[in-house]
C-alpha cells in the first residue's frame, strides 16, 4: 500500500495527463512560492481540474483526481514572475485537502498505480496513425519525447490532450483506469466530432 504524499495543488481550467506537457505563467505569490520550492527540491505539484471557482483569486475547489507535474524547464522573466514547462507524471486521488495561510491548496494524495503496458487493439489501429499524423503536423516541439504509439495508455492520453472536447470529458478519461475503455470512449468522441448530429 502506498504512503500518501503531501503536495501543493494547482487547480486549473484544463486537464493534465501523464507524460503530457503543461506551459504556465506564474505570477500569483502562492504559486511563485510553490514554483521556487519545486525547483529547489525537484519536487512535484498536483494539477487538478477546477470543480468550483476560478484560476485566479480565492482558492478554487479542485476535482479529486489529478496528475502530478514536475518542472522540466523554467525561467524567471522578472522578479516574482516565472514561465515554466512541467511534465505530467502520475495520476493521483486527493484524500484530504487544506488551504495554507497564503491561499495555496495542499492535498494529501494517493498515487494511482499506472496500468500495465497494453498493446493497442486492432480495432483502434487507425487511432495510432491519426495521432502520428497530428504529431507530424504539430512538429517536434509539441511532444519532444519518445512516441509510444503502440502503447494503449500513452496513445489514449495523447489523443485526449488534442481532442477539442470539454475539460469535463477529458477529466472523465483521466479518471478511467482501463486504457482500452479510454480508447473506446475516444473512438466515440472522434465519431461525434466527424458527425455532430450523433449522440451517445
Amino acid at each position: 500500500m502506498s504512503v500518501p504524499l503531501q503536495i501543493p495543488i494547482f487547480p486549473l481550467g484544463s486537464v493534465l495527463f501523464p507524460a503530457g506537457r503543461l506551459h504556465l505563467r506564474i505570477f500569483e505569490p502562492r504559486y511563485v512560492e510553490m514554483t521556487r520550492a519545486c525547483i529547489a527540491g525537484n519536487s512535484v505539484f498536483g494539477v487538478a481540474l477546477i470543480r468550483a471557482g476560478y484560476e485566479v483569486g480565492a482558492p478554487a475547489v479542485p476535482c479529486d483526481v489529478g496528475c502530478t507535474a514536475r518542472i522540466v524547464q523554467w525561467r524567471e522573466t522578472s522578479p516574482d514572475r516565472y514561465e515554466l514547462t512541467a511534465q505530467g507524471e502520475s495520476v493521483f486521488r486527493i484524500l484530504r485537502r487544506s488551504t495554507a495561510p497564503g491561499g495555496l491548496v495542499m492535498g494529501e494524495v494517493d498515487l494511482v498505480e499506472p496500468p500495465d503496458p497494453l498493446p493497442v487493439p486492432l480495432r483502434h489501429e487507425a487511432m495510432g496513425k491519426l495521432l502520428a499524423d497530428w504529431l507530424d503536423q504539430l512538429g517536434p516541439g509539441y511532444f519532444p519525447g519518445l512516441r509510444r504509439l503502440g502503447d494503449a495508455a500513452w496513445l489514449g492520453y495523447r489523443i485526449a490532450e488534442l481532442l477539442p472536447v470539454t475539460p469535463e470529458r477529458k477529466q472523465a478519461l483521466l479518471e478511467q483506469p482501463d486504457p482500452l475503455l479510454v480508447l473506446d470512449a475516444l473512438e466515440r468522441m472522434l465519431e461525434q466530432l466527424r458527425n455532430p448530429s450523433d449522440r451517445d
